[in-house]
């Protein structure tokens, strides 16, 4: 099955996430899971791929034969697919397997699938034995930019997303384009909402990159991918070398994603992809830095068309209320001593954390963008 031309493909696009004596490659190319780039960051012959019933169908095959094409062992766990199964049971069922197959500490864990699969096996081995090594191998366009890079891993609590976890970094992350061809048209709007995010919060440029290849990125061109998903890992890999913990502008990240949570967990998780709820809450974001006076109704504008242009919902949906939105974002991580911490634009690529927002504007931002059906 391992396509020779692959194996021997050129250099591919590298980015390097600077952590001192943690930093790690992101590799971005097609073919890659083809190929044996990722063996050298195996330290032991043992390796054990987590994946789901999806993914692993289309590409656990091809990974475990080039893993033993360089000498080692592979054994598969494919968990059931899905954001509802991003929780401490299935967690479980990752350290049985574990523990099943006598996996010491050396061993190393393949996450194979999308930020579901990414998460909760980091978590996993952050966990295991107090920490074994792993490696991301991200199937989605959204892993590919956002999950996949800077060591957040986790578990959903059903009363907050992500509330259980740690920081852990993987050793590499290969990116393969190629994977993206099987992703559904949904999936791969889901993942422009993160490419996106990172225009706004971050770079000017780039975001004006954005507008002009959108198309481009909805018919999947590979050349156009690439490079979002390079200036996307650069962007998020330079703020983690500034924050990797989260303490300060590693928040920025977080833009839409207060209101984008809030619709996940009210929704029911699974039901709304998570870059579908990010899609809406940059609209809801964009909306309340308008009516704070940060950036002007052009502005606005422009997000929306941008989002809806991506495929993505620029409303909340009509089944949550007002009030039901605003009781779910006090369950969000960036509540701090009681106070709710918003994400919200200074100007187009500069976001800014505000944290004294009036309760009024807020709620009258989550009545004026809720879906009218």
């Amino acid at each position: 099955m391992n396509d020779p031309a692959a194996i021997n493909a050129p250099q591919p696009t590298t980015v390097n996430v600077d952590l001192g004596d943690r930093s790690y490659p992101i590799f971005i190319d097609n073919g890659l899971i083809d190929t044996d780039l990722i063996a050298p960051f195996i330290p032991s012959p043992r390796a054990v791929i987590i994946s789901n019933t999806t993914v692993a169908p289309l590409y656990a095959e091809r990974l475990t034969q080039a893993l033993e094409a360089a000498g080692k062992t592979v054994e598969l766990l494919a968990l059931p697919d899905g954001e509802r199964y991003k929780n401490l049971e299935t967690l479980e069922r990752i350290y049985d397997f574990l523990m099943e197959k006598q996996v010491d500490r050396k061993t190393t864990l393949v996450a194979l699938g999308g930020g579901v699969i990414g998460d909760i096996t980091g978590f996993a081995a952050a966990s295991f034995q107090r920490g074994v090594p792993f490696i991301q191998v991200p199937t989605t366009l959204l892993a590919q930019v956002d999950s996949s890079v800077g060591g957040k891993t986790g578990v959903n609590h059903p009363r907050g997303k992500n509330m259980i976890g740690a920081f852990y970094q993987p050793r590499c992350v290969l990116a393969d384009t190629g994977s993206l061809d099987t992703l559904p048209d949904r999936e791969l709007s889901a993942g422009l909402a993160e490419i996106i995010k990172y225009g706004l919060l971050w770079d000017e440029d780039f975001l004006e990159w954005i507008e002009s290849h959108i198309t481009d990125l909805r018919r999947r061109d590979k050349d156009a991918l690439t490079e979002a998903i390079r200036q996307s890992c650069l962007i998020k890999a330079e703020i983690v070398r500034q924050d990797e913990r989260e303490g300060g502008i590693r928040a920025l990240l977080n833009l839409g994603h207060t209101f984008g949570h809030a619709i996940e967990a009210g929704m029911g998780y699974g039901v709304w992809l998570h870059g579908e709820a990010v899609g809406a809450g940059m609209c809801m974001a964009a909306e309340l830095s308008h009516r704070l006076g940060l950036i002007d109704a052009a502005a606005t504008r422009r997000i929306e068309t941008l989002i809806d242009a991506a495929g993505l919902p620029t409303r909340a949906p009509s089944e949550l209320t007002t009030e039901r939105m605003r009781e779910l974002m006090d369950s969000d991580k960036k509540v701090e001593n009681g106070r709710l911490r918003l994400v919200l634009l200074g100007r187009l690529g500069q976001a800014r954390l505000v944290d004294n927002v009036p309760e009024e504007m807020i709620l009258d931002t989550i009545d004026a963008t809720r879906s009218s059906h």
